[in-house]
């Protein structure tokens, strides 16, 4: 992990911590519901293991008291700093009638909550990218200085609604940042069956906005590169597309078995670039906090995640009748 001085980026060690918890709470979030998957509790689970980093550093370099984003799937660490709680994840996880998120309706990973700017996303894959430039584009109409914010794996940068909505940011100069989490498979498919060229940045020059690949094990760097991006965007000098290079450290999804298409060695090497390890031992080493500090946090998140498991576990179901809502008009709403 490359040493990045968390003061030369204006930071403080309490900010360091918050982006440690939050990393933390997206990681044992995400095991917890491993857990309840292989209990039967739980029907799918879509994993963000081996890219809290990227997503937390991203997260806090934009200001999520004015900003949109649009997340892709294993985003927990970025919907959590936005507002998301553990409870509303873990109704989500459950399907259950409070889940903000879609009332039960859609599987998990679909985030979308309107009181935190968090734009709601589909199943086909990328669609969020033109989604995020139209709010771009809004925000640019109706003279607000917000940045819109979207992710996405390295596999959706192929489908053709990430070149269209990366075209059009580019030639309006709007405020957006496309950011490409780079685990190296898209689904079973190995990064070098999927690019011609060495890097998905490469392709940032064609859109006419600057392109960088950073490493997105490392929260710091990629707060950085982000936080320069966010305010290029407000300057009015338009998009950015950054790559931030990750490890997927479990298989596609609870459906899926990575043995199957990836080595031994190849999976291994992930958890040895574990981000969470890794950030706990920069931490450590920079006197940021002790290790008795870390397990307090540690049990402070594990705290908040068996609440919320007990919580969602409990909760009501969404009733048989409530299945039209939102799909067709009721009363004075016509």
């Amino acid at each position: 992990m490359e040493e990045i001085r968390y003061e030369d980026l204006g930071l403080t060690k309490e900010d360091v911590l918050a982006m440690y918890e939050t990393m933390l709470m997206a990681r044992r979030l995400d095991e917890r519901m491993w857990l309840l998957n292989r209990a039967g509790k739980i029907p799918f689970v879509i994993s963000c293991q081996g890219q809290e980093a990227a997503q937390v550093g991203a997260a806090y370099a934009l200001n999520k008291d004015k900003d949109y984003v649009a997340p892709y799937y294993r985003d927990l660490g970025v919907v959590l700093h936005f507002g998301m709680t553990a409870r509303d994840l873990m109704l989500s996880a459950f399907a259950k009638a409070e889940d903000p998120n879609s009332g039960g309706r859609q599987m998990p990973g679909h985030f979308g909550q309107k009181e935190n700017r968090i734009l709601s996303g589909s199943s086909p894959v990328t669609t969020q990218v033109p989604h995020a430039v139209g709010v771009a584009l809004a925000g640019r109409m109706s003279g607000d200085n917000f940045v819109s914010f979207v992710t996405l794996g390295e596999g959706s940068s192929n489908q053709g609604d990430f070149h269209e909505g990366a075209n059009f940011a580019g030639v309006h100069k709007l405020p957006v940042i496309i950011m490409v989490e780079n685990n190296h498979y898209a689904i079973s498919v190995p990064v070098e069956l999927q690019l011609a060229c060495e890097k998905v940045s490469d392709r940032a020059i064609g859109y006419g906005m600057p392109g960088v690949t950073v490493d997105g094990q490392n929260p710091l760097a990629v707060y950085k590169v982000v936080k320069e991006a966010a305010d290029r965007a407000r300057r009015g000098e338009g998009p950015s597309m950054i790559e931030t290079l990750t490890y997927r450290l479990t298989a596609h999804s609870s459906d899926d078995d990575q043995r199957q298409y990836r080595t031994a060695e190849d999976i291994e090497e992930g958890f040895i670039k574990d981000p969470v390890h890794l950030f706990e031992n920069y931490i450590l080493t920079n006197e940021i906090a002790t290790d008795d500090l870390l397990a307090e946090i540690n049990e402070r998140v594990m705290a908040e995640v068996n609440d919320a498991t007990d919580y969602a576990e409990a909760a009501p179901y969404a009733k048989a009748e409530d299945l039209y809502r939102y799909v067709y008009a009721e009363g004075d709403e016509v």
